[in-house]
């Protein structure tokens, strides 16, 4: 069995990620672009802050273990 790590985030980053219904965070952390995989992958392991007024979500791609990011726009 193993237990998954839960994300770190900054307080303003977790406000607003937790802003986000719970269906949308989840297509969110499932549409990440991986450059090595080259295609659609999902972030796990991520951790999130907020820069320049966006939400940026900071992790690996379940395939290939290699560093994604993901921006979620501010509003």
């Amino acid at each position: 069995m193993t237990i998954e790590s839960l994300p770190t985030f900054t307080k303003l980053a977790r406000q607003r990620w937790e802003s986000i219904p719970a269906d949308i965070r989840q297509r969110l952390m499932s549409n990440v672009w991986c450059g090595q995989c080259r295609h659609e992958t999902t972030i796990t392991d991520f951790s999130g802050t907020i820069k320049d007024g966006d939400l940026l979500l900071v992790g690996e791609c379940t395939e290939y273990h290699g560093d994604v990011a993901r921006v979620i726009e501010g509003s």
